[in-house]
């Protein structure tokens, strides 16, 4: 098993019936077997290899997720190509740099939107020859000599069967473990993306070794909807989807994810950071606006599973196939016991609340005690303790994770940022199998995973199965393992710059592993952690993420590397703070009035002043307090280069760009005036102009020296 096409032919024998794939269109989900799925990638590669495909060829793939691109990556492996995902929301010039520093020959889209932004750049690519599109609609009467549909690509192949099939067996057993897998773009925080070249052997031992890790097996379940130019959709929908032989769900649309995402219900899911904090956002907006009861209910059981009832109580275990008798006997005392706790407590809190109400509040835990009408507070604290959490399985943990469609996820994970300590024990008091990874394109995402049973938000875990870490003096973390990437394509100095003639990859980051457990922790980007102008510690992230806890806060960035204080631009959340302004009849036209209206700037005061005292209580980073902060009057986009396309903040593009706002932050002034250059969606280029009001934040007195010398 030394390629994917291999691993996919072994799938069509030994997992033949079973769904490979399935695709939600117009409303209805289509399902594909391993079998058939063979069958579709078959047709492909010999299409292609009818279209004049040859070996070493790079074909680039842009579009949302969909079965047929999943195909198409391996129906070009199979004849010997390698597939290029690209991001489908890229501008036509970033599409262009990546089509032409790849030299693609052919490209595989999506619809009518991709096969406009290839055709505007067209004339940069003199290699580039053929498109193949997979949706019809809007192209008909287009030229087609170069510009192929999926579809009759495929019937064209079926028709010359005889004649290339023997071809492409020869070129299909070919591929060895350490050829050419699939090439992916870094995200270019700092400058143009690089081509990471990615072997079978990267490919497959990182995705052999993370299946077993987590017990991943061919009932698995996962939703994919990542952008498939992201090294982790490879590895979760290619690379372990074909290992193990689970299938791969994909949406009908990004619009209709989160409904598609709770009918699929996935067993294996993965989310970046955004993702966990726009669905926390999304309920405790709904909760704002539930009744009474249901509120206090919700907040009840959430402090009691916070309590460490979630961690204890909550946590997926694999069930047997069939239960035998004496486990048969104690799940229905279980439930007995769990109908009485039910009944106790349901009372109980009735009561409080009625009270409550009254303004008249009692213990209601005496009160039971001294009546206890079913005599259930004679069982010792942690009985009571699992019912209770039973009973909120019924009433709201249950129900709240089947709105968000993770009833059946088994094992969890997010990555590419670090998560808010709130919102991760959130999901975990769920009985959520949520943990961190860490990772890169270059590592084939793997570096270190947390165990079960050894989870924590302030860590990323230990090294990953066969992963070698090494930190340096200055505290550099560095790795090397089978995930280790060939290269850089056509990038032989950043190469070098990155891996050592031993295979140690410098990750690029600052940390340390912690004495006694072994995790790893992040502390930032090696090239943001820097000194203020007394020497303490500088690091942005850490700060950032704390702010982001909050709901209205949707992005951060920090800066005071070298300054005596620091300062920040904040994004208001749209969503929740629309939500609130319509709940207190505040009316707006923009985000700009939004964000710039007093009682806002109000509300993101608080939270960075709640911020400041939690910084102020770590000793070593308790320099890097807000001082004064600002609201900026437009979300940082990825179309205006403030963003990678996986949404990360390019610090210092911002910076330049916001160069007045950050002069004015630090020169006293109470309003700064600025004009901002914006890309509209069709392209265009715009500008903003807006007033934007400085405001100081209250920090909390510390003392440098000790900060310096700890």
């Amino acid at each position: 098993m030394e390629s994917i096409p291999a691993l996919l032919q072994r799938n069509a024998r030994e997992f033949g019936s079973k769904a490979a794939y399935r695709e939600k269109e117009f409303g209805i989900w289509q399902c594909w077997t391993w079998a058939e799925t063979e069958k579709e990638v078959e047709a492909l590669a010999l299409g292609l290899i009818n279209l004049g495909v040859n070996e070493g060829d790079f074909i680039a793939i842009i579009g949302r997720n969909r079965p047929h691109f999943y195909w198409s990556m391996v129906a070009a492996q199979s004849v010997g190509a390698i597939p290029v995902p690209l991001y489908q929301d890229s501008a036509a010039e970033e599409m262009a740099y990546v089509l032409e520093h790849c030299g693609a020959r052919f490209a595989i889209v999506e619809d009518q939107e991709q096969v406009d932004k290839v055709i505007d750049v067209q004339e940069r690519l003199h290699q580039f020859e053929h498109m193949i599109y997979i949706d019809p609609r809007g192209l008909r009467k287009y030229d087609h000599r170069a510009l192929h549909e999926f579809a009759k690509v495929q019937e064209q192949g079926r028709a010359a069967h005889d004649e290339f099939i023997q071809e492409l067996k020869d070129r299909r057993e070919k591929p060895k473990f350490d050829d050419q897998c699939v090439m992916l773009y870094t995200s270019g925080t700092t400058g143009k993306p690089k081509g990471v070249v990615l072997s079978n052997r990267n490919i497959i031992r990182s995705a052999q070794n993370a299946s077993e890790f987590d017990n991943l097996g061919p009932g698995d379940e996962v939703l994919a909807y990542l952008p498939m130019a992201w090294v982790g959709d490879f590895i979760f929908s290619i690379g372990q989807a074909y290992w193990t032989g689970f299938c791969v769900n994909c949406p009908e649309s990004p619009e209709t994810m989160m409904i598609d995402l709770r009918e699929i219900g996935p067993t294996y899911y993965f989310a970046p950071p955004r993702v966990f904090e726009t669905q926390l956002t999304n309920v405790m907006i709904r909760m704002e606006d539930a009744g009474t009861l249901k509120r206090a209910l919700f907040h009840h059981f959430m402090d009691f599973a916070r309590t460490g009832a979630g961690e204890k109580y909550g946590m997926p275990k694999r069930s047997l196939a069939k239960p035998d008798l004496k486990r048969r006997v104690k799940q229905a005392w279980k439930f007995s016991m769990g109908v009485g706790f039910a009944l106790e407590a349901l009372l109980e809190n009735a009561i409080r609340l009625f009270f409550v109400k009254l303004r008249h509040p009692i213990d209601t835990r005496d009160h039971f005690k001294a009546r206890d009408p079913l005599g259930l507070y004679l069982y010792p604290e942690p009985v009571r303790s699992y019912f209770k959490y039973r009973m909120g399985e019924v009433l709201v943990y249950g129900p709240l994770k089947n709105t968000l469609g993770l009833s059946r996820v088994r094992v969890g994970y997010t990555a590419g940022e670090a998560i808010g300590p709130e919102i991760f024990d959130f999901y975990r008091s769920l009985g959520i199998n949520l943990k961190q990874l860490y990772g890169q394109t270059e590592a084939s995402v793997f570096i270190t995973v947390q165990p079960d049973g050894e989870v924590r938000a302030d860590t990323v875990g230990v090294p990953a199965p066969e992963v070698e870490i090494k930190i340096t003096d200055e505290g550099r973390i560095f790795y090397r393992s089978p995930g280790t990437f060939v290269e850089y394509y056509k990038n032989p100095e950043s190469t070098a710059d990155t891996k050592d003639a031993e295979g140690w990859v410098d990750t690029g980051d600052a940390g340390f592993f912690e004495e006694g457990t072994g995790h790893l922790r992040i502390i930032d980007r090696a090239k943001d952690v820097g000194k203020m102008a007394d020497g303490a510690m500088f690091a942005p992230k850490y700060v950032e993420n704390k702010l982001k806890f909050y709901p209205d806060i949707l992005e951060a960035v920090m800066f005071g590397n070298g300054r005596d204080h620091c300062v920040a631009f904040i994004n208001i959340d749209l969503t929740a703070v629309g939500n609130w302004a319509e709940r207190n009849n505040i009316g707006y036209s923009s985000y700009q009035e939004l964000a710039g209206h007093p009682r806002v700037l109000a509300t993101i005061q608080e939270h960075v002043e709640a911020v400041n005292r939690s910084v102020a209580e770590d000793p070593m980073l308790s320099g890097c307090q807000i001082h004064r902060f600002v609201v900026l009057h437009k979300e940082l986009d990825a179309d205006d280069g403030e963003m990678t396309r996986t949404r990360k903040v390019r610090r210092a593009f911002v910076a330049d760009k916001f160069n007045d706002i950050v002069e004015a932050l630090y020169d006293g002034s109470e309003t700064v005036s600025t004009v901002t250059e914006v890309t509209y969606e069709d392209g265009r280029k715009g500008t903003i102009k807006a007033t934007l009001e400085i405001r100081d934040a209250k920090v909390v007195p510390v003392e440098p020296q000790k900060v310096a010398a700890e």
